[in-house]
C-alpha cells in the first residue's frame, strides 16, 4: 500500500519509514523537520522510488490537502508530535499547537480526502500515542486498552487531547481509525535528549550520568524496531475503531536500566579503570515525574499475533552498538537546541 507517515524523520517515524519501504510499502514522508527531525534517519531509503518526502508542517491546512491530493495514500500512520515531558514543561504551547492543532489539521485533511474517493473502504488513519496518557500506576497493576486517561504533563495531556479528537472523527464522522498507545521507546537514531541515548553519550564522555531523583520511577521498554513491527500489524490487521496498547514486557526502573548501560559498556569500550557506573548522578526530579508505567499487551498479542522479538537487555546491547558505530551521526546533533542542557526543571 501507499503510506502517509507523519513525523517520519524522527526518532519512531523514521523507524516506521525504513520497515515499511523494506516489506515493499510506497511511503510519503511528511515532516516539518523541527529540533529532533534529522534526514540522515531517512537515508537508506532516500533514493528509493517507492519513498516520497515532503517538508510541511501537519498545522498546515493548505500542505496537508495538497499532500494529501498529489500523493493519495491508503493510509496514513500519524506519529509528527512533540514528545519531550522535560521541553513540555518549559513550552507547552508547542506542545499544544502541534499534537492537538496539528492532529486536527491532520484529520480534516484526510476526511476530506476519504470522502472526496467516496469513502473508500481501504483507507485506515493510525494515530500513535503514548502509554503516558494513563496517568501514573503504583506498584502494581498494568494499563488496558479501557484505563481511564490522567495525563499528569503538558505533553501527555496535549496527546490524550489528540487520542480524543481521533476517536470523535471516528465515531461522528465514520473516519475509519485506528490507535496505538506505546511504552518508552530506545534504539537506533533517537534524538540525544532522552535518557537512553544522554546516558550512552555522558558515558563516552567522561560526564556525570543524570538519574532523576532516586532512580526508582518503573517504565516499560520497547525496542523501537519492534515498535514499527508492531505499527505496520496494526495498520494492517487491525480492527476499526480499535485501541492496541504496545509494550516490550521489560519493565525496569530508571536505576536498573542505567546499571545495565553501564555494564554493557564497561565490557563493549572499558574505561581506563572503574566502571561507567562510577558516574551516575542523582539530580532534581522532574516535576509531577510519573511513578510508574506499565502495559498490558494482551490485546494485540491475543487478536493479532504480535509480540516484541528482544528482551531489554539485548536490546539496549544492540543500540550501544549502534551508538558505537555512529559517532558521526550523533556528533553532528551535539549542536542542537537543549541537548546537553537540563530541561524541565520548574
Amino acid at each position: 500500500m501507499k503510506v502517509l507517515v507523519t513525523g517520519g524523520a524522527g526518532f519512531i517515524g523514521s523507524a516506521v519509514v525504513r520497515l515499511a519501504v523494506a516489506r515493499g510499502h510506497s511511503v510519503v514522508n511528511v515532516d516539518a523537520l523541527t529540533y529532533a527531525a534529522c534526514l540522515d534517519n531517512v537515508a537508506s531509503v532516500a533514493e528509493n522510488p517507492a519513498y516520497a518526502f515532503e517538508h510541511a508542517d501537519i498545522c498546515d491546512w493548505d500542505a496537508m490537502v495538497g499532500v494529501f491530493d498529489t500523493h493519495r495514500p491508503d493510509a496514513v500512520m500519524h506519529l509528527a508530535a512533540e514528545s519531550h515531558v522535560d521541553r513540555s514543561i518549559d513550552g507547552p504551547g508547542a506542545f499544544v499547537q502541534t499534537n492537538v492543532t496539528g492532529t486536527y489539521t491532520l484529520l480534516e485533511a484526510a476526511r476530506r480526502y476519504w470522502q472526496g474517493r467516496d469513502r473508500f473502504n481501504a483507507f485506515r488513519f493510525h494515530h500513535i500515542s503514548t502509554d503516558e496518557v494513563y496517568g501514573s500506576l503504583g506498584p502494581t497493576g498494568q494499563f488496558t486498552e479501557t484505563t481511564g486517561y490522567d495525563p499528569r504533563s503538558p505533553y501527555s495531556a496535549s496527546k490524550a487531547a489528540s487520542d480524543h479528537l481521533v476517536r470523535a472523527w471516528g465515531e461522528t464522522y465514520g473516519l475509519p481509525i485506528v490507535l496505538t498507545n506505546c511504552s518508552n521507546n530506545y534504539g537506533p537514531f533517537h534524538f540525544p535528549e532522552k535518557l537512553v541515548p544522554v546516558i550512552i553519550l555522558n558515558a563516552l564522555a567522561g560526564k556525570p550520568l543524570p538519574i532523576y531523583g532516586d532512580g526508582s520511577n518503573v517504565r516499560d521498554w520497547l525496542y523501537v524496531e519492534d515498535h514499527a513491527d508492531a505499527l505496520l500489524t496494526v495498520l494492517a490487521k487491525g480492527v476499526i475503531g480499535r485501541s492496541y496498547n504496545i509494550g516490550g514486557d521489560n519493565e525496569r526502573t530508571n536505576l536498573e536500566l542505567v546499571q545495565a548501560l553501564c555494564a554493557i559498556l564497561d565490557d563493549k569500550r572499558p574505561k581506563a579503570s572503574g566502571s561507567y557506573a562510577d558516574q551516575i548522578t542523582f539530580v532534581a526530579d522532574r516535576p509531577g515525574h510519573d511513578a510508574r508505567y506499565a502495559i498490558d499487551a494482551t490485546r494485540i498479542r491475543d487478536e493479532l499475533g504480535w509480540h516484541p522479538s528482544v528482551t531489554v537487555e539485548e536490546g539496549l546491547a544492540l543500540t550501544v552498538d549502534w551508538y558505537l558505530a555512529n559517532e558521526d551521526w550523533w556528533r553532528a546533533l551535539q549542536s542542537r537546541d537543549g541537548v546537553g542542557q537540563r530541561l524541565g526543571a520548574g
